[in-house]
This record gives structure tokens, C-alpha cells and sequence, in this order.
């Protein structure tokens, strides 16, 4: 008879590299039934402050000081030795031993990247043991927090050009995306973005423009105004067997945080800084001329006030997602939906740390009928849980990435295995 105790044997970490050629912890969790789980976590580049604390060894001499080596050591020394003994299918109380051990608001004393990983390694090995697919382990435990039945694989929204830090430097905008619409079966919106993205490729081409990719795999060509960025994207569609603003729509991560002065908002379409307000007026102007269906972070992470003005004139034609305004974060969240300052949220599970907050974030936007947008990191791994907890939880769209490049596909194609699961069920 097979063993099924679900006690926490031993818990392993290891540096690897991510996606950007930084290291990163991959953490693996041993039940004492012998089942085990093993995950990574990825890092950003465009790093709110709101964030929590991912540890760096900060020491030159070693991969620029990227290493994760303080991180390992508190994965196999405290954190291994506080949950040893612990039943790995309780997934709140394990995050809750690993919130007490650090006993700090942003996990600056272990660092979140230690957290994380232990935390999702733990509920692979969970679901392992229950021998049951990682999305469906997530759906039911999510279901304390908000009943939610598996019912479609989320929209994805794909990223075809680069700016701002992803990108070559000369592009002010950090995202140029294109979103099929909601009701297009998966894998019809993947087979959409590939087309797509060839489509921009065969464009800059043709224009004798740059195409090599950034660190999402979107394009960073050599243009020279964000408006000439949108302008190929509308001509790839153009060209394309679908239509602008029906079948696909376009969507722009800004990250305002990179242009925002002490005086308004300047970017390179425009010969002088623009104040909150002006900066509204010509988002509107490019939302007329472009069907725009996403606007992430189109002001400062501090910007409550300019942040409620253009949900109140753009909300009910696009979404206003925030992303370092609200960092995944209950607290920023709730004032957010308070002060009805975005229609949606990006959600990260290292801006937070452990798995059960983050589904804790997550209800709290569905509870408030905000769309939710399951996200990946510039410095991603292969590891494909981020696919499954975005089915878990039913997220309205995933970000994941151009759908170039291994750590990218293989999440993209996760959710393709997922696909032919769920309509087979």
C-alpha cells in the first residue's frame, strides 16, 4: 500500500539562473510519503517599491551581486527546520510558519524569494501526493476564500514590443501588447499572437528596423516615438485575418514610474512634460485612434489622485490595470478599490511572497468585480506553475510574455495542456 503521509520530510533549495542569466532559488519540498515538489521563482526588472523583499547577496565578486546564496541557506537552515514535521496539505498554516519565522511587513529578514519558492514547492508536492493536476489542487484551495468553478483557460494578452526597461532604451512605454477577445477558445487567442507577432517581425523587417527581442521576447526595434510602436502593431492587424477592435485589441504597460518627473509625465511624443490631466487628454486621443483595451500603470505608483481621474474618464472602454501601484498588495488594493482608482489589478505572486496571499489578493478583486491579470516577470524560469494557479483561480487574462522563448512557451503551452484536459473532462 502506497504511503500517503503528507508530513514535510525535508525542504532543499539550490541557486539556478533565470530567463536574464541572474540567478534564482528553485526550492524543493519532500513529503515523508516520498512524494515531493519542486519550484523557482522569477524576479522583475521594473521593481515597484511596494514590493516585498527579494534577498540579494549583494556581493560583487559573484555574479554582480545577483547571487541568491543568503536566500539558500535560509530555505535549508531555519525555514527547513521550522516545517519539518509539518502536513503539507495545510497550506495556510505552512505559509503562516514561514510569515512568523521572517517577522517582517515586506519578508526583508528571509526575503520573498526564500518564501515563495518553499511556499509553491510545497503545494506541487501536496498535489502530487493527491495525485490531481497543480490547477485543480489550487481551485480547491481556493475555494474557502471565494467559490470558483473551472469553467475556461484565461485570455491571453501577449507582449509583441519592448520599451522602456525591456527594451533598448528608446521607446518610453514598457509594453506594447495585442489581446484577443475574451471569447476566443485558447488555443484560437495563442495561434492569434503568434500570427501577430510573426507579422510585427515581417514589418520591422521590411522597414530595415532592429527585431531583435527583449527579456519578454517582445521586439525592441530602433523607433523612435511610442505612437510609431502602436502604428506597426495596428498595420500587423491590418494585415491579419482579424479585426482591429472586434476580434483583437491592443494594449499598452507604460510603467509611468520610468518617465514620471518631479514636474508631470514626459515622453518623446511630446515636446514638453505633461501634467496629470494632459497626460489623460492624450491617452484619450491615442485610445480614438487605436482600440486600446488595457492601460497599465499609466501614472506613478504614488499617483492616487491622476490614477482615479483616468479610470473615471477611460473605466468603462478600458481596463486601468494597476501593477506597482498596487504590488500585489491587500492594503493598496482595498484603498485602490475604495478610492476607484483601476478597474483591474496585475498580479504577481513574488510582489507578495506566499501562495496563500496571494489567493487572499486575488478574491478580494473578484469580490469587488475587478478583472485580475495572472503575471509573469521579466526574470522568469521554465517553471510552469504560473499556469496552473491561473486556471486555479479563474483569472480574467495571463501576461506571460511574447510567445517566444522557452520560459515563455512552456507556459503557453501548459495552458494548452490544460485546454485539452478541461474540455475532455
Amino acid at each position: 500500500m502506497a504511503n500517503t503521509n503528507t508530513k514535510i520530510y525535508a525542504v532543499l533549495a539550490r541557486e539556478i539562473l533565470d530567463s536574464r542569466g541572474d540567478p534564482t532559488i528553485e526550492t524543493m519540498v519532500v513529503l515523508e510519503s516520498g512524494y515531493r515538489g519542486i519550484a523557482s521563482v522569477p524576479a522583475g526588472t521594473s521593481i515597484g517599491k511596494y514590493e516585498a523583499v527579494e534577498l540579494r547577496d549583494k556581493d560583487a565578486k559573484r555574479y554582480g551581486g545577483m547571487g541568491v546564496l543568503k536566500a539558500i541557506a535560509n530555505v535549508n537552515g531555519p525555514i527547513a527546520a521550522k516545517l519539518k514535521g509539518l502536513d503539507a496539505t495545510n497550506q495556510g498554516a505552512i505559509d503562516k510558519a514561514l510569515l512568523d519565522l521572517d517577522a517582517t511587513p515586506d519578508k526583508h529578514n528571509l526575503g520573498a524569494n526564500s518564501i515563495l519558492s518553499v511556499s509553491l514547492a510545497t503545494a506541487v508536492a501536496s498535489a502530487n501526493a493527491a495525485r490531481v493536476p497543480l490547477y485543480r489542487y489550487v481551485n480547491d484551495m481556493f475555494q474557502p476564500f471565494i467559490k470558483t468553478e473551472i469553467q475556461r483557460i484565461p485570455t491571453p494578452t501577449f507582449n509583441i514590443i519592448n520599451g522602456g526597461k525591456h527594451g533598448a532604451g528608446n521607446l518610453d512605454f514598457q509594453e506594447f501588447h495585442v489581446v484577443p477577445a475574451t471569447n476566443k477558445p485558447f488555443s484560437i487567442a495563442l495561434e492569434m499572437g503568434v500570427t501577430l507577432y510573426q507579422a510585427v517581425r515581417q514589418i520591422l523587417k521590411y522597414r530595415n528596423a532592429i527585431y531583435s527581442v527583449g527579456y519578454e521576447g517582445g521586439f525592441a526595434p530602433n523607433l523612435f516615438t511610442n505612437a510609431e510602436a502602436l502604428d506597426i502593431i495596428a498595420e500587423a492587424v491590418k494585415s491579419s485575418p482579424y479585426t482591429s477592435g472586434v476580434e483583437v485589441f491592443i494594449g499598452l504597460d507604460l510603467a509611468a514610474n520610468t518617465f514620471k518627473t518631479d514636474h508631470g509625465y514626459r515622453i518623446k511624443d511630446k515636446s514638453a512634460e505633461m501634467n496629470g490631466p494632459e497626460f489623460i487628454r492624450y491617452l484619450q486621443d491615442l485610445h480614438k485612434k487605436y482600440p486600446l483595451l488595457i492601460l497599465e500603470d499609466a501614472f506613478g505608483e504614488d499617483d492616487w489622485e491622476n490614477w482615479g481621474l483616468l479610470s473615471k474618464e477611460v473605466g468603462n472602454e478600458v481596463l486601468v490595470v494597476g501593477d506597482d501601484l498596487l504590488a500585489t498588495n491587500p492594503e493598496r488594493l482595498k484603498r485602490a478599490i475604495r478610492e476607484k482608482s483601476c478597474s483591474a489589478i496585475l498580479a504577481k505572486p513574488n510582489q507578495i511572497g506566499s501562495l496563500s496571499e496571494f489567493l487572499a489578493v486575488i478574491a478580494i478583486a473578484k469580490q469587488h468585480g475587478m478583472k485580475t491579470i495572472v503575471s509573469n516577470r521579466s526574470g522568469e524560469t521554465n517553471d510552469t506553475f504560473l499556469a496552473d494557479l491561473a486556471v486555479g483561480v479563474q483569472s480574467d487574462y495571463v501576461k506571460f510574455g511574447a510567445p517566444a522563448r522557452g520560459e515563455r512557451v512552456a507556459k503557453y503551452n501548459r495552458l494548452l495542456q490544460i485546454e485539452s484536459e478541461i474540455s475532455h473532462a
